[in-house]
């Protein structure tokens, strides 16, 4: 059987059918390299386009952001309570939810002199130094979130300092019930929000990114 194979192989590959057959093969071949350069040339181009994006954004937004337009930025500390209590992924939804954008996040155990300098405006109260204990006692998530009116609307998700005036649906209405245990810091002014931001982040621990749901929270960016 393989010796008649051997003998006619020779004819087949003289015959037409059987060139027509191979030229198809390589056609076919040369045509699943092309496709697969076209891949990956997509691939890099589109890799480059979001660099470009990354870049252009990074260019155009300060690290503190742009008080007063859809790149300003806030500071929100979840305090020492709040990361106990396993609030983190609860605090972080209801920002998400609202629209607003995290561009910077870190969990870390402050230092006494840390959380000092953070709560220096209140260094002539009676109760700074409890202040500084509590702060400094354990670990805190510090985090930087963007967006419009972020800094004046995150005070208002957060809630007011003494829970039990807060209002149901902020975080401290909902979820803490004395003063001395308020879970959650937020930057009361643009001023303090770039003081604190630049207290607790370096540039290069803030991301600049452009998302595709933004034009769907934003008419106009």
């Amino acid at each position: 059987m393989f010796g008649r194979f051997a003998r006619a192989f020779p004819k087949m590959m003289g015959s037409t059918s059987f060139r027509t057959f191979a030229t198809a093969g390589s056609n076919a071949f040369a045509k699943s390299i092309s496709n697969k350069k076209l891949v990956v040339g997509s691939v890099v181009v589109a890799s480059t386009i979001a660099t470009t994006t990354l870049v252009s954004c990074a260019d155009k937004v300060p690290f503190t952001g742009l008080p007063g337009t859809n790149y300003e930025r806030t500071f929100i500390a979840i305090k020492p309570d709040g990361t106990e209590r396993r609030l983190v992924g609860e605090i972080i939804g209801r920002f998400e939810k609202k629209g607003f954008k995290l561009v910077g996040i870190k969990i870390l155990h402050p230092t006494p002199e840390q959380a000092a300098k953070h709560y220096d405006d209140l260094k002539s109260k009676p109760f700074f130094d409890g202040l500084v204990k509590y702060f400094s006692s354990g670990a805190v998530v510090c985090m930087v979130w963007e967006g419009k009116d972020v800094v004046k609307t995150g005070r208002k998700l957060i809630g007011e300092t003494n829970p039990a005036l807060s209002v149901p649906g902020s975080i401290r209405g909902d979820l803490c019930i004395e003063v001395g245990r308020n879970i959650i810091h937020g930057s009361d002014s643009t001023q303090s929000a770039n003081d604190e931001i630049t207290l607790w982040f370096g540039e290069t621990e803030v991301t600049n990114y452009e998302s595709p749901l933004e034009k769907f929270i934003y008419e106009r960016k």
